[in-house]
């Protein structure tokens, strides 16, 4: 699951990181968003219940809906 900050949201770390890569000679980057990358295993053989339980979890902790939006992948 990956959470990134909403794309009207300032990213202050993005901006750093993009500053330090041009400070160090990496002209041609344009942006740069900072993000959380959470890998969770379920012992669960249903696809469907799996992305449910993925979505509850994301809303309820992982994830500030009011500035973040995430995106599940399973594998």
């Amino acid at each position: 699951m990956t959470v990134t900050l909403k794309k009207d949201v300032l990213d202050p770390q993005g901006k750093v990181v993009k500053q330090t890569l041009k400070n160090m000679g990496h002209k041609n980057i344009e942006d740069i968003r900072q993000g959380k990358y959470f890998e969770i295993e379920l012992n669960e053989d249903n696809g469907e219940n799996a992305k449910k339980i993925i979505d509850e979890v994301c809303k309820k902790l992982l994830a500030n809906l009011i500035i973040e939006d995430y995106k599940i992948s399973l594998k």
